[in-house]
């Protein structure tokens, strides 16, 4: 053992610089290290966002069907409406809640503001679809987005969310959303780098608002409809 120490050290001496060889194998270990600290932080960002995108595509779809339902329960149970909207857009699904044929009409057209025609009969003073009366109670809207929005006009009955924030996988997920609904039942509007994009073919109001994107869903599409988020022409068919 001793001649193989001896040798050893003699041939560090001679042929290598030994300090100068541990140090590049330092300098190889901080590097293959660094290395699996981006990998690692890299996966776990990826893998982040989609969860995100996943969560986000779970909460819209579960809001989109509990409004659906909780509408159309309405019109099925009273098809006759409100016999003074007879005439008016889309009989019997809810008027616009800012509509001035309500007693107390309300100040935006948020979905938790919709009361059911015909309910109580003909009266103009419509039970409200959500709150403590009807026992569905209006969720709170998944983070990131504003509240959910109404209406109800000559293109047909619609409800819509928008959101102006900027998370990447947000367009991720409303573009993955899009793709659960048939062409003419939903649409993604992106007014991201526009300006106000109008979302009904009457009028520059209701628009999806300049640096948002906007995704909206048909509960009743007339031929008059437009689909501003229409990107592949595959909606322009649309009856």
């Amino acid at each position: 053992m001793k001649q193989v120490a001896l040798k050893m050290k003699k041939t560090c001496s001679k042929k290598y610089n030994c300090s100068g060889s541990a140090l590049i194998y330092i300098l190889i270990a901080i590097a293959l290290l660094a290395a699996l600290t981006a990998t690692f932080m890299d996966s776990s960002s990826t893998q982040t966002s989609s969860q995100s995108t996943f969560n986000t595509v779970t909460d819209l779809n579960s809001q989109i069907n509990f409004i659906r339902s909780s509408i159309q329960e309405c019109v099925l149970t009273y098809p006759a409406g409100d016999a003074a909207l007879a005439g008016t857009n889309n009989v019997p699904y809810p008027i616009n809640p800012t509509s001035t044929y309500l007693p107390s009409p309300s100040g935006n057209t948020t979905v938790s503001d919709i009361r059911c025609p015909g309910n109580p009969g003909n009266s103009n003073n419509h039970a409200a679809i959500f709150g403590g009366s009807s026992g569905k109670f209006f969720p709170p809207t998944p983070n990131l987005f504003n509240t959910w929005k109404y209406n109800n006009s000559s293109d047909g009955v619609y409800i819509s969310v928008a959101t102006n924030k900027t998370d990447a996988f947000l367009a991720t997920a409303l573009t993955k959303l899009d793709e659960q609904f048939s062409e003419c039942e939903a649409d993604l509007v992106d007014a991201r780098l526009t300006a106000d994009i109008p979302m009904t073919s009457t009028s520059s109001t209701p628009f999806c608002g300049a640096g948002y994107m906007c995704f909206r869903i048909w509960m009743v599409a007339n031929p008059s409809n437009i689909y501003p988020g229409d990107t592949d022409s595959d909606e322009a068919a649309c009856p």
